[in-house]
């Protein structure tokens, strides 16, 4: 058993599997506001909402996977680290800033005086991981 999870937390880069979950969750999170507005549903909004925090939260745990594996398997020589770190603490500000956002105000989809501000962040939100993504293709197989 002490195999198995030396390999898991150790030997396999984390990073790798979790950055999925923000890059996922991302494109749902507005592919769902956009449904809930094509259809005027309050469960597709709900949906997007919890995507949303999802997003936020996965983000977190990828960013400090990421970090971990910058020291470890990269001996904090990897390239284009700054500019990753900084594109992901700014898709964790964003998207828990519109979490934020949206447990405050439930109408916030449905106001029209907000609602392109909200969707224009979770749009950002796919584009920083879109962003985020590239660059960790460039880290592992070059440019």
């Amino acid at each position: 058993m002490s195999q198995f999870l030396e390999t898991i937390f150790v030997t396999h880069p984390l990073h790798g599997m979790l950055v999925h979950f923000p890059i996922a969750l991302s494109v749902v999170t507005l592919a769902f506001a956009l449904l809930a507005l094509k259809e005027g549903s309050e469960a597709f909004e709900r949906a997007a909402f919890y995507c949303l925090v999802a997003t936020a939260g996965s983000s977190v745990l990828a960013a400090m996977s990421g970090y971990r594996d910058v020291l470890v398997r990269f001996e904090g020589d990897a390239p284009l680290v700054p500019e990753k770190a900084f594109l992901g603490v700014t898709l964790i500000l964003l998207t828990g800033a519109l979490s934020l956002a949206r447990a405050l105000d439930e109408e916030l989809l449905w106001n029209p005086r907000t609602m392109v501000l909200y969707l224009s962040g979770m749009l950002g939100a796919v584009a920083l991981t879109a962003s985020l993504g590239f660059m960790g293709g460039i880290i592992l197989y070059g440019w």
